[in-house]
């Protein structure tokens, strides 16, 4: 499924694993209504937000008759690129790749309660639902990540649906925030690099991604045997 004015909007999984109920997106604040309509026809009744608070004012989920719920991470990296492009520092696309990987570190360091707050929305119930961020790449690309993983999902699964946003995402033609091309080429794009920085920091915290899971989302088995019959397709 596509949309024109909802480009990274689509099931969470791919093929035959994509779940069921389930959907990420780029922000719902720029939906025509031809698009909404046929959006709403999924029968989605809850969103999930991750945008900061300045985001989220100036793009309100222009869905009819959902649930909206805030998890509010802010992207901090926004103002560390003005702050450096406005120091006059040329950032080359390695720099934007170090940028990045902290960044995803930075989602295990400081954010893991607002993604255990996820989780918990999702076990309330199994109604049909959306998540989302901005361009629905970094913080929806972890926390989708982390949902396919705790279903069960294979790694070679997750990092397929974590990489799709590179075929639903156009570079645009002007610079973002002032910075070179280049740099803009890594910032509107996801890497594996990227994904595995934040399981280096949830090795480094937690020991492993089960105790990520245990300790870190409070998502036990019994958590995690429900998220599986709510949301499996199979």
């Amino acid at each position: 499924m596509r949309f024109a004015s909802s480009s990274n909007f689509r099931r969470v999984g791919v093929q035959e694993g994509a779940l069921r109920h389930l959907y990420r997106s780029d922000h719902l604040g720029a939906l025509d209504d031809h698009d909404a309509g046929q959006i709403r026809a999924l029968g989605i009744t809850r969103v999930l937000d991750f945008r900061g608070v300045d985001e989220r004012s100036g793009a309100e989920c222009r869905l009819a008759e959902v649930t909206v719920h805030s998890l509010p991470i802010e992207p901090t990296i926004v103002q560390k690129l003005s702050d450096l492009v406005a120091s006059g520092h040329h950032l080359s696309a390695a720099e934007m790749v170090a940028h990045m990987q902290d960044t995803y570190r930075g989602f295990v360091r400081h954010n893991t309660p607002r993604f255990a707050e996820f989780f918990e929305h999702l076990l309330a119930s199994g109604e049909p639902t959306v998540f989302h961020c901005t361009a629905g790449k970094d913080r929806t690309g972890f926390a989708a990540a982390l949902l396919l993983k705790a279903v069960g999902a294979s790694d070679a699964e997750v990092m397929a649906d974590y990489l799709l946003t590179n075929d639903r995402l156009a570079l645009p033609e002007n610079s973002r925030l002032g910075l070179p091309r280049e740099a803009m080429a890594v910032l509107w794009r996801v890497q594996p690099e990227f994904l595995q920085a934040a399981m280096e920091e949830v090795h480094a915290g937690y020991g492993s991604l089960e105790g990520y899971f245990r300790d870190g989302l409070r998502l036990r088995e019994p958590e995690r045997a429900r998220l599986r019959r709510l949301y499996r397709a199979d």
